[in-house]
């Protein structure tokens, strides 16, 4: 669907696509090119999420189709977890990479290089900023206006998802890397310029593996202050200790979560979750990937096999190659 928007028509294609808000219809009618890069942006986000969680009893079964524009539809994970907050994080972050990554290649006719960051980030000693810069500022905003169009309830959820899209978007600004190159004759240098450049998304994808970890509790805030006639109250989220809410606010750049996440243990779609029955684990590893932690001490299934290859070859002069046959038992282990 994705790679033919250009193709088909914009208004053709984007009308059929499911599950997007008028505002998102309205965007992807407006900026075929830029769509290509939404979805893009999802499957990287969905690809990552599942490298970050592979070893751990929910694997990111969230993201449940990567091939849509964006439309990220939570499934096997507790809507308000910590999970959630990653899924929406690391999505929010794929694609504003990878608009970001489009407009470096030329492939968005609104958007291109970037000039430098601005004077309050001086070039390294002797160099200067030339070259193209990714324009992290269009592709967050670009995915700001799209991904957030999905949040119109305005309830306590949907200001965490808001909250943890901005900390996603949020890790691609703060993570650019400097690139710079020497230019001049025979080696002379007579010119060093830099640019900002995307980091590998790995690297995305870790650094919110750690903010995971660190996730703070929210709540709504039931405090409002400084409302008159002309203003309504103004929702926002407020940190929590235990299960007392406090006036302190998170940082932009944390994630955030509304629950405790279940163990993820036993199947339970009510609950979210899909459990560990039949999940791959590591009968030696007393890590999360062990079979004690992984399979929440039901135990677990052994499976043998032999597995049959040539070795041993020696060349014949001349001309053949002789081989023995070598036998290899393995054994995998599943979750009962």
């Amino acid at each position: 669907v994705v790679s033919g928007v250009l193709t088909l028509g914009a208004e053709v294609i984007c009308a059929r696509v499911p599950g997007l808000t008028a505002k998102q219809r309205e965007m992807c009618r407006s900026s075929p090119d830029a769509m290509v890069a939404v979805g893009d942006g999802v499957r990287l986000a969905t690809s990552e999420c599942r490298h970050q969680f592979k070893f751990h009893r929910w694997n990111c079964t969230a993201i449940s189709n990567p091939t849509s524009f964006g439309h990220v539809v939570i499934v096997g994970v507790v809507a308000g977890s910590r999970e959630a907050a990653f899924t929406y994080a690391i999505s929010s972050a794929g694609v504003a990479y990878a608009l970001a990554a489009a407009c470096a290649k030329g492939n968005i006719s609104s958007c291109g290089c970037a000039p430098g960051p601005k004077v309050k980030e001086p070039a390294p000693s002797g160099w200067k900023w030339a070259g193209c810069s990714v324009d992290v500022g269009f592709a967050m905003r670009f995915a700001r206006k799209f991904l957030d169009a999905r949040e119109l309830e305005g309830d306590e959820r949907s200001l965490m998802n808001l909250h943890n899209n901005k900390a996603g978007r949020k890790a691609i600004k703060l993570n650019l890397s400097t690139e710079c190159k020497c230019h001049g004759v025979s080696g002379s240098c007579t010119m060093k310029t830099c640019w900002k450049a995307l980091p590998p998304f790995r690297e995305i994808g870790d650094k919110l593996m750690k903010k995971y970890y660190r996730a703070r509790p929210v709540a709504l805030s039931q405090i409002t202050t400084h409302v008159t006639r002309a203003t309504k109250p103004k929702k926002h989220l407020v940190l929590k200790k235990g299960k007392i809410p406090i006036k302190r606010t998170p940082k932009k750049s944390d994630l955030v979560f509304l629950q405790t996440s279940p163990n993820y243990c036993e199947r339970d779609l009510a609950a979210g979750s899909l459990g560990t029955i039949g999940r791959a684990c590591n009968r030696t590893s007393r890590g999360i990937d062990g079979c004690d932690l992984m399979c929440c001490g039901r135990g677990y299934n052994t499976h043998q096999y032999t597995k049959t290859t040539q070795c041993r070859c020696q060349f014949v002069w001349c001309c053949s190659v002789n081989c023995d046959t070598c036998s290899e038992r393995t054994e995998e282990y599943t979750c009962k």
